[in-house]
């Protein structure tokens, strides 16, 4: 049995033990992954406030646009620098949080590997800040390179990366990759090719091709974003090997025991589907997942009461009930017997028994009572639907990936917006199952 995993009968998944896997010294870092709008950035807060108050210290990095994690932690803003959370909880744990700085990491990658010199034409390179602010799967690979950063520091002991929040699977695995395939290409290597090739010889034998080239290049993009491309390659020659040298530790790094994936995904057929997607590529990719987070699952207290039920009961009521009540006189209907008027009453009777006009016990009053009583029948049996369709679509995902754990997370009623609702949301994980269930 793996770490993090209870057992339980075969026609249900295995429990994801939460506590269990915040609680073991050698996970150190836990990486929450899923489509856009399913609860990723709260569960890693919620994860990161739980493991604080257990005797982590732990740092929570996220990658959403959003900010709603700063909110909830009670932080004015959060950047790119780890700010420490107060009063998490009490013991030796500590929680810090940060949010990615896209262009601020690349910055400081720039001035780590390169001279003061160099540096400085790099920063101020028109290309360059343009590929630092907004180059398809820049963000990806910069959040690789602050989750190597944090590893390396090792002032914490356990890292919670909040994903970024793209519908494309797991991108920030492909990052590496894309960024080696970019500084691999023939585009590149041509913009490179004559601060490559020494001498006079050489640049006489390149001449021809490259003014053709260049020419052609210049009608494409322009001579003044050429020359800027050609100049920002040229500052970055000696860099581009240690953007993959570091790439690829850290996607080691990821593959190691001490990682472990969370999918988080809601009990809606789309999300699921993208979540086994997940749990697919993870698997091809040797990523080690500890188990799926389902979020807003909903429950409840009283589902020994089925929909069909709850909804026979609201028409009866609704229409009256098999008996007709409007009257009070069905028995006497039914025999063929005409009332006797009642004797008129003595004046002392209606001084001493005044009508009860609304009292609990009218018909008036009764009806209103049935109406609530069928309205709140009529959203039993919504919920009960709810909960059915949430189970079948659990189900199969449960039947593709089996051996997939699942801790599930109650539905709250509103946002999550402090440390409270974090806690609240924790102690969710924890359980593993929702409310009522």
């Amino acid at each position: 049995m793996s770490e993090g995993v209870d057992t339980v009968g075969m026609d249900t998944p295995p429990r994801l033990a939460v506590d269990r896997l915040l609680d073991d010294p050698e996970t150190r870092i836990i990486v929450c992954c899923g489509a856009g709008g399913v609860g990723k950035t709260t569960t890693a807060a919620a994860l990161g406030v739980r493991a604080a108050g257990r005797g982590r210290k732990a740092v929570v990095l996220t990658i959403d646009p959003a900010r709603r994690l700063a909110q909830s932690m009670g932080i004015d803003s959060l950047d790119n620098t780890p700010r420490k959370v107060a009063t998490v909880g009490a013991g030796d744990g500590e929680l810090h949080a940060m949010m990615l700085d896209m262009k601020r990491t690349f910055d400081e990658i720039v001035e780590a590997h390169a001279d003061g010199e160099r540096a400085r034409a790099i920063l101020a390179n028109p290309f360059y800040q343009s590929l630092s602010a907004g180059f398809a799967g820049t963000q990806e690979y910069m959040a690789m390179e602050k989750l190597g950063q944090l590893r390396a520091r090792d002032d914490w002991d356990l890292i919670i990366v909040d994903t970024p929040p793209s519908r494309s699977a797991l991108d920030f695995l492909d990052a590496p990759k894309r960024l080696g395939s970019f500084l691999d290409g023939k585009f590149i290597r041509v913009l490179m090719a004559p601060a490559k090739v020494g001498g006079r010889a050489g640049m006489k034998f390149l001449n021809v091709g490259m003014s053709m080239m260049t020419g052609t290049l210049s009608k494409l993009m322009g001579a003044s974003l050429l020359k800027d491309v050609q100049t920002f390659v040229a500052a970055m020659d000696t860099m581009f090997g240690g953007f993959r040298t570091r790439a690829d530790a850290t996607f080691r790094l990821l593959q190691a025991p001490g990682t472990a994936f969370l999918v988080v995904a809601a009990p809606e057929p789309d999300a699921l589907r993208e979540a086994a997607y997940f749990v697919e590529r993870l698997a091809a990719e040797r990523m080690p997942l500890a188990g799926l987070v389902l979020n807003r699952v909903h429950g409840s207290g009283a589902d020994q009461l089925s929909a069909e039920r709850a909804l026979a009961a609201a028409e009866n009521l609704e229409e009256g009930g098999i008996v007709d009540q409007e009257s009070g006189k069905a028995g006497l209907r039914d025999s063929g017997a005409e009332p006797t008027a009642p004797a008129e009453p003595t004046e002392t009777a209606r001084t001493a028994n005044p009508p009860e006009t609304g009292s609990p016990g009218t018909e008036g009053d009764t009806a209103v009572v049935d109406r609530i009583t069928a309205g709140l029948l009529r959203l039993h049996a919504e919920r009960m639907q709810v909960i059915a369709r949430e189970q079948r679509t659990r189900d199969r995902f449960t039947s593709l990936h089996p051996e997939v754990a699942v801790a599930e997370v109650a539905a709250l009623p509103g946002d999550v917006h402090d440390l409270a609702g974090l806690r609240a949301i924790g102690e969710r994980l924890a359980a593993g199952v929702p409310a009522g269930a």
